[in-house]
């Protein structure tokens, strides 16, 4: 089942992140995100709300070259890590990215929020939130989300 949000500033894009946070943490449950969407669509906003959410202070930075980045959380008696990929510049990196990231699905205690995962989409496993972020107006974004 699809649920919509649609949110008129980043502001209401970051608070919609924190409470996703909120309903993470309740899981205790390793948890996939794959975000999907147009560049600005807001994807990274959300998960600065998220990373809000889940009380990281370090500042939430796209890791569009870099590929991955990794913050430590330090409030949730099950949860330890947070991996931040991003997938758009992944050309000609696919053989290391893929084992890496196989790894990082092997690995407990983690949440794992991918950036353009439609581009890595045959290989994500199933039981995960799907995020669609589409622009709807210059701050105006309809998040949809689901679980597959």
């Amino acid at each position: 089942m699809e649920e919509i949000f649609i949110s008129k500033s980043e502001k209401e894009t970051k608070k919609f992140g924190e409470d996703f946070a909120k309903k993470i943490l309740k899981r205790r449950k390793k948890t996939i995100l794959a975000l999907i969407g147009d560049l600005g669509g807001g994807k990274t906003t959300f998960l600065k709300g998220l990373a809000k959410g889940l009380k990281i202070k370090e500042e939430i930075v796209s890791p569009s070259f870099v590929l991955m980045r990794k913050y430590s959380i330090f409030n949730s008696p099950f949860f330890k890590t947070f991996y931040h990929l991003d997938c758009y510049r992944l050309e000609g990196k696919e053989k290391s990215f893929i084992s890496f990231f196989k790894k990082i699905l092997n690995e407990k205690r983690t949440i794992l929020a991918i950036e353009w995962a439609d581009k890595i989409e045959k290989i994500l496993p199933k039981g995960i939130f799907f995020i669609k972020f589409e622009i709807l107006g210059k701050k105006k974004r309809r998040i949809s989300f689901s679980f597959k």
